[in-house]
C-alpha cells in the first residue's frame, strides 16, 4: 500500500477526505472527481497566456481538492524526503520536480518543436511526477492544451494503455531518444475545438486510475535508497 504519510490506518489512502481505505472505492472517487472538474480545468488552461509550473498545481487542485486536502501541492511539500517509484521507474527527487516539469513546458511551448518532441514533453512531466496521485490526468490536460496551441491534437482515445505506458517508461529511462515520440506520432490528428475535448478525454483507456500503484522506496537519507536513485539518474543521463 502506497503510504508516504505513514498514517493509512487512521487517515485512509493518502489522507483522503473520506478516510477511505478500500483502493477500489478510492479509484472510483478519484475518477468521479476528475470527471466533475474536467471542464473547469480545461477552461482554466485555455485562459492562461503562458503555461507555467503553478498552472500544473492549479489544474491538480481543481481536479482533486474535493478528495485530497493536499491537492495542488507537489511532492516537495507533501513528501520531501520520500523516494517514489512505479514499476521500477524512478521519479525525480521532490526538490527537482519543478525543474523537470518546467523543462517539459519549455519544449512544449515552442510550437515547432512540440510536434517532433511531443513524447519527450510528456516524459519530462512524468519524470517530474509532481503529485502523490493524479499525475497522469493532470499531465494530459496540460499536454492537450500545448498541442492545441501548436495546431494539432493527440487522438488519445485511439492509444492503447499498455503500449503507451511501455513507451513512457522507456522515455523516462532514456529521455529525448524518441521512444514516446515514435509511439504518439501516428495518433496526431487535426486541430479540434476545445468543446470536443471533454468527451474525448473521458473516453481514454485507463483514466479510471486502475494501474500499478506508486511505491515509497524509503527516505533519501537511507544510503541504499540514495545509491539506487543515483544509479538510475546516472543511467538516465548516460543514454
Amino acid at each position: 500500500m502506497f503510504d508516504p504519510f505513514k498514517d493509512f490506518d487512521q487517515a485512509g489512502y493518502l489522507r483522503n477526505r473520506f478516510k477511505e481505505k478500500d483502493p477500489d472505492i478510492v479509484r472510483e472517487l478519484e475518477h468521479t472527481m476528475f470527471r466533475a472538474g474536467l471542464d473547469e480545468a480545461l477552461a482554466y488552461v485555455a485562459k492562461r497566456k503562458t503555461l507555467v509550473y503553478e498552472d500544473f498545481l492549479a489544474v491538480h487542485r481543481i481536479l482533486f481538492l474535493e478528495l485530497y486536502p493536499w491537492a495542488g501541492q507537489d511532492r516537495a511539500a507533501t513528501a520531501p524526503n520520500s523516494a517514489v517509484s512505479k514499476a521500477n521507474i524512478m521519479f525525480c527527487h521532490p526538490f527537482d520536480v519543478r525543474r523537470a516539469v518546467e523543462e517539459g513546458l519549455r519544449i512544449g511551448q515552442n510550437k515547432k518543436a512540440l510536434r517532433h518532441r511531443l513524447g519527450e514533453v510528456m516524459g519530462w512531466f512524468a519524470y517530474g511526477h509532481p503529485f502523490l496521485d493524479g499525475n497522469g490526468r493532470t499531465m494530459l490536460i496540460i499536454h492537450s492544451e500545448l498541442c492545441h496551441r501548436a495546431g494539432f491534437c493527440i487522438e488519445w482515445q485511439r492509444t492503447h494503455k499498455v503500449d503507451y505506458l511501455t513507451a513512457l517508461s522507456a522515455e523516462i529511462s532514456a529521455p529525448g531518444k524518441g521512444h514516446l515520440d515514435c509511439y504518439l506520432s501516428p495518433f496526431i490528428g487535426v486541430l479540434r475545438n476545445r468543446e470536443w475535448w471533454g468527451g474525448s478525454i473521458d473516453s481514454i483507456q485507463g483514466l479510471d486510475g486502475r494501474s500499478v500503484q506508486n511505491t515509497v522506496d524509503g527516505d533519501y537519507s537511507d544510503a541504499h535508497v540514495a545509491q539506487k536513485y543515483q544509479e538510475f539518474e546516472m543511467n538516465r543521463n548516460r543514454h
